[in-house]
C-alpha cells in the first residue's frame, strides 16, 4: 500500500489529499467512492514520489525510502 510505504496514516493521507481520512478509509475498505476522490489520493501519493507501475495486468507502486 503506498500511504504505509511513505508512513503515513489515513489521516496523513487524507490531509494532502483534501479529503477527509474517513474517505480513505471507506476506501481501503473497498467501499465505492467518486474516481475524482480517488484521482485526489493519487495525486498526493505520487507528489511524495511515489510510482505507479503496471506491468503484465497488474499495478503496483514504488515509493522512496522514509527517513527513520
Amino acid at each position: 500500500m503506498a500511504r504505509a510505504g511513505l508512513g503515513w496514516s489515513a489521516a496523513d493521507l487524507g490531509a494532502k489529499a483534501g479529503l477527509a481520512r474517513e474517505t480513505v478509509a471507506r476506501y481501503e475498505s473497498g467501499s465505492t467512492i467518486a474516481l475524482s476522490t480517488i484521482v485526489a489520493m493519487r495525486n498526493a501519493l505520487e507528489a511524495a514520489g511515489a510510482d505507479f507501475l503496471q506491468i503484465s495486468g497488474k499495478v503496483g507502486v514504488v515509493v522512496p525510502k522514509v527517513a527513520e
